[in-house]
């Protein structure tokens, strides 16, 4: 186990998803800038040193839902009702506002962070459409190329402005996966609120046993994953993980969930520190990831 741990040194592509509740604190909900300004300067030395760093992050929705309540202060409770939307799509209609306010805010954030230690921060907005449409995709390929040659520091996010279905999938777990597909990445590293995968939801089971590695994703281990999760903010829970762990392991790419507390814990990975949980890749040549995303988001 620790000498495929010693390997993770030789990683030249890494991609690193944070969510929203590793970006905000949990008392008020506002953006956590001490944490961010660390995972910037985490994810610049990385770039520093010779590696391809790509970093997918969530956060829109939670920095314009504060941003657009702050606006609205002295308003009371009068609130503008469209008769002709139902309470679903008037909720979806709210959430693709904040996103609106909100990823603006957030690259603003980013690229003054990124500035400060001389890294060029690049933004990039998907879809399910980018990967599903062939020449969508091939584009959205050579533009991450691109990118990383000029030596830029690409930040994904899923583009909540326009889409409905990418806002229901899970804090962006399932997108860092296809993107590290996308890219032919290395490593994917997910930082989230736990310290990795456990045999239960250690917040409600003490007796929960950590998984330090995972040489096989089984459907048992899949089974593992309750769909639930410990944030307010965050959609994710673990099954949306295993699930990117799917993608990312059967495109060739390990990946790794670690707890986003200290984002010192990027370079401990980096180093071969048994830190998280690993998810072992096992390339499966018939993997099909735009079928795989189409039928991800059915139903």
């Amino acid at each position: 186990m620790s000498s495929y741990r010693e390997q993770i040194k030789d990683k030249k592509r890494i991609v690193v998803k944070i969510g929203s509740s590793s970006l905000t604190h949990s008392d008020t909900g506002e953006m956590d800038y001490i944490r961010m300004e660390k995972l910037v300067r985490e994810l610049s030395d990385i770039h520093n040193q010779g590696k391809d760093v790509i970093l997918v992050t969530s956060g829109a929705i939670a920095a314009g839902r504060k941003a657009l309540q702050g606006s609205r202060q002295g308003e009371g409770s009068r609130q503008r009702e469209d008769p002709g939307r139902s309470g679903q799509a008037e909720a979806m209609a709210v959430k693709q506002a904040c996103s609106a306010v909100g990823q603006a805010r957030l690259m603003m954030i980013y690229q003054k962070l990124f500035a400060e230690y001389n890294q060029v921060a690049a933004q990039i907005l998907m879809t399910k459409n980018t990967i599903v449409d062939n020449l969508n995709r091939y584009n959205a390929h050579n533009t991450f190329q691109e990118l990383l040659r000029l030596g830029a520091i690409p930040i994904v996010n899923e583009n909540d402005t326009v889409a409905t279905y990418e806002i229901e999938i899970g804090d962006n777990d399932t997108l860092s996966a296809i993107v590290a597909a996308l890219v032919e990445a290395d490593l994917l590293i997910l930082l989230s609120d736990i310290d990795g995968l456990y045999t239960d939801d250690p917040r409600k089971n003490k007796e929960a046993r950590f998984i330090e590695q995972v040489d096989d994703l089984t459907e048992e281990l899949m089974d593992m994953g309750k769909g639930s999760t410990g944030s307010s903010v965050g959609t994710g829970g673990m099954n949306t993980k295993l699930v990117a762990a799917r993608i990312a392991t059967r495109s060739n790419v390990d990946m790794v969930i670690a707890n986003s507390r200290d984002t010192g814990v990027l370079h401990r990975i980096l180093e071969g520190e048994n830190t998280g949980t690993l998810f072992v890749a096992h390339a499966d040549d018939g993997f099909d990831l735009p079928g795989f995303v189409e039928n991800l988001h059915r139903g």
